[in-house]
């Protein structure tokens, strides 16, 4: 698939679209072909992509108070503790001994699952929230 906060960032370098490796391989065409100067090389707005074969699904991770409006709040996490597997990974911005201060975006991790269509995607990301251990003192 495309990862497509990357290939966004990538579009914002000046990278090309047609010349981003995994958009060409997304529209079947040679993925180490990136010095392609004719952006008529791919149409996106007419040509078929390749099938989809797998579903991805996120979760957002926030500190926020639900009794209040979901408010963000702010303080101290002591302990992320999260296994990534092969259907799911996540990254955040905090760690051990970290913190959420009150002008940050309450956002401090994100979770994404995969499966051959979308129930196994959500399937696969509902058993890793169970499985995720945040610990701290957020008010």
């Amino acid at each position: 698939g495309v990862n497509l906060p990357a290939t966004q960032l990538q579009v914002c370098m000046g990278i090309p679209l047609h010349n981003i490796p995994r958009v060409r391989k997304f529209y079947n065409r040679d993925p180490q072909d990136v010095q392609a100067v004719d952006e008529s090389d791919i149409d996106f707005a007419t040509e078929d992509y390749k099938d989809i074969d797998s579903h991805v699904i996120a979760a957002r991770l926030t500190a926020e108070n639900p009794d209040e409006g979901f408010k963000p709040t702010s303080g101290s996490i002591e302990r992320v503790k999260f296994q990534s597997t092969s259907k799911v990974w996540g990254y955040f911005s905090v760690g051990a001994n970290g913190g959420i201060h009150e002008f940050a975006d309450s956002q401090f991790g994100h979770l994404f699952a995969t499966g051959a269509n979308r129930e196994e995607a959500r399937k696969a990301l509902v058993l890793a929230l169970k499985e995720i251990e945040v610990r701290g003192e957020i008010r």
